[in-house]
């Protein structure tokens, strides 16, 4: 099994990490896995049901169908320089995306 292609969820917009699965499926990975520390763990789940179903207009180039997979949760101790340790806890979701990539059509 190939590796999956992994895309970090931050603080952008919600938009920009469905648009960043979908680009990462329009280039041939079909296997992806999000990934999200602290704060930024409920992104990451609005984007994997976003693309799960399908759900607007840039979900509209997913594949027929995108599985959630693997669902993975853990914590990393993050250490900066002159401040104490912390631990963030981590969420890793895996998407499959299943069936034909949606044709454009050009007008």
């Amino acid at each position: 099994m190939s590796e999956r292609r992994t895309i970090f969820i931050g603080k952008k917009p919600l938009h920009a990490y469905v648009r960043a699965v979908v680009m990462a499926m329009e280039q041939g990975d079909r296997q992806i896995q999000l990934v999200a520390r602290g704060a930024t763990i409920g992104r990451a789940v609005d984007v994997a049901e976003v693309c799960r179903r399908r759900n607007g207009i840039i979900a509209q180039g997913l594949p027929n169908e995108v599985v959630i997979g693997d669902i993975a949760c853990s914590s990393e101790t993050i250490e900066e320089e002159g401040k104490r340790a912390r631990v963030v806890s981590v969420l890793s979701i895996d998407l499959d995306g299943i069936g034909e990539m949606p044709t454009q059509e050009e007008e």
